[in-house]
């Protein structure tokens, strides 16, 4: 069992990772290629799909390279994707026909706006899960068809293929043999209904948009084809596929109802795993497909917070008030406190439980004392008010929801913010051994597929925790910072109903 590895191709929102895996959970070999983002217009997001496969391709070269020199065998290939991040290529000759438009991308707030006064809300919740919002893929497939010229006719006529990223890598690995996605990306493409676990044809309709673009749907687990030859000089089958963070879930352990894990990367994004049931939540949450696996669906509840590390990378290449992310921690921890200083990250609007595409951010509480340590604290301290809010709404959606929070992401790595956000939380918050949980879960079910693993039961009994913060402040405190949090929020939301 332990002879197997494991490549995990991790396609992120900023970079793209090839990462080499045993089956117990130790990365042995990493190569890593950043990624361009484009920004055409205001609230608009774009990355280049062409620029995205010849990063796969190159990371996974370095990594399959240094695994012949050191012997080790690769039993095969598991994805994990940004999600949401929408593709429509031509299935001749594989050329996108647009740039891919990130999950960020607010450019169709309007058309959303237009179908939520329409009173097609509704529908939506009840067939997806998701709620009326440019974050998903739906809308901006519909943007696709409509500004691209010929496009349209093109989709109609089946000459073309829309899919997220995993599904645009896996034709691609393929050479086109397959066009395929899993249940959790399929879950948040706002045109998949997860409780009928099939493409809901009265939501085609609504969009207008023709179901022969859409790939196939199969489990996280299966067989999504194998590699062309000529790629990688060696033939390797696909045997997992799985959203980041349905896959980061997946690498912390959190496969039983009741698990919870927060990862802060680009974003931040909260699931609880609700098991069977799919929870519709009463309180702007997600309700999204957590896993399928043997015929077997397990559901979560989702907040999502569209920038976290991405206003820490703004500290540093926007403002440029920082050398390296990883001086924040000195800095902010020079601070006795915030000095009332509050940032409010809403670049492209702010996600869960707010849904407000048109909010901007704002910096509150200047002062003529106020310095480059306050504010980036404040940034810090942002993303820690904002998982608050996220788990505030969970608590109140779901009863049993474990006392502990699992996290991972870079900025799992910041001691300072760790225990801030045990703070605000007034729960323990865990790190684990392994904080690269998102490339791990991708490996973890492609494991399973292979057989190296009998299942995600026995993946999870692997995971270590390696540091434990617990709460520190008194309630008066966290009441106070609290307070402050949630006026800023309110001086930024925005007058559009």
């Amino acid at each position: 069992m332990s002879a197997g590895h494991i490549l995990a191709i991790d396609q992120g929102t900023t970079s793209t990772r090839a990462m080499l895996f045993s089956v117990a959970g130790h990365c042995d070999i990493v190569a890593q290629q950043d990624l361009q983002q484009h920004y055409p217009a205001d609230g608009w997001v774009e990355h280049d799909p062409e620029e995205i496969w010849q990063a796969v391709v190159n990371v996974c070269r370095q990594v399959l390279a240094q695994a012949a020199q050191k012997g080790i065998q690769v039993a095969g290939i598991g994805i994990t994707n940004q999600r949401e991040t929408t593709v429509v290529w031509d299935r001749t000759t594989s050329e996108p026909v647009y740039n891919a438009i990130v999950w960020q991308d607010r450019r169709t707030a309007d058309l959303c706006d237009e179908l939520r006064r329409a009173g097609h809300e509704e529908q939506v919740t009840m067939a997806t899960g998701l709620l009326l919002d440019p974050y998903f893929s739906a809308t901006k497939l519909r943007w696709i068809l409509d500004q691209v010229p010929g496009a349209r006719q093109r989709a109609e006529a089946g000459e073309l293929a829309f899919g997220t990223i995993d599904s645009y890598l896996l034709w691609r690995l393929t050479g086109g043999r397959v066009h395929a996605t899993d249940v959790t990306n399929a879950s948040r493409t706002m045109l998949y209904n997860i409780h009928q676990l099939q493409w809901d044809t009265p939501l085609l309709e609504l969009l207008q948009l023709p179901a022969s673009l859409l790939p196939q749907v199969k489990e996280c687990a299966a067989d999504f084809g194998t590699t062309d030859p000529e790629l990688f000089g060696t033939v390797l089958p696909i045997g997992g596929v799985a959203g980041d963070q349905q896959a980061a879930a997946i690498g912390q352990g959190c496969i039983d109802a009741g698990m919870i894990k927060s990862t802060y990367g680009t974003g931040c994004f909260m699931l609880l795993n609700t098991g069977k049931e799919a929870c519709r939540s009463q309180h702007r949450l997600l309700t999204t497909i957590a896993c399928r696996i043997n015929g077997e669906t397990s559901y979560a509840l989702e907040g999502s917070i569209f920038v976290a590390g991405a206003a820490i990378q703004w500290l540093r290449d926007g403002l440029k008030l920082i050398r390296n992310t990883k001086d924040i921690e000195e800095l902010v921890a020079s601070l006795p406190s915030n000095r009332g200083v509050y940032m409010v990250p809403a670049f492209t609007g702010l996600g869960a439980p707010h849904w407000d595409p048109h909010a901007r951010g704002a910096i509150f509480g200047l002062t003529r004392d106020t310095g480059i340590p306050e504010i980036a604290r404040a940034t810090l301290e942002s993303v820690g008010y904002q998982t608050v809010d996220l788990m505030t709404a969970m608590k109140k959606d779901v009863a049993a929801v474990s006392w502990t929070l699992r996290v991972d992401g870079g900025m799992a790595a910041n001691d300072w913010f760790l225990q801030f956000l045990a703070d605000v939380l007034d729960m323990p918050v865990e790190r684990p051994d392994n904080t690269e949980t998102t490339a791990l879960g991708a490996a973890w079910l492609a494991a399973v597929q292979f057989g190296l693993l009998p299942s995600l039961a026995a993946a999870a009994k692997h995971w270590r925790c390696a540091a434990r913060f617990t709460p520190k402040i008194d309630a008066t405190s966290r009441a106070e910072l609290l307070r402050g949090w949630q006026n800023a929020v309110l001086r930024v939301a925005s007058e559009r109903e």
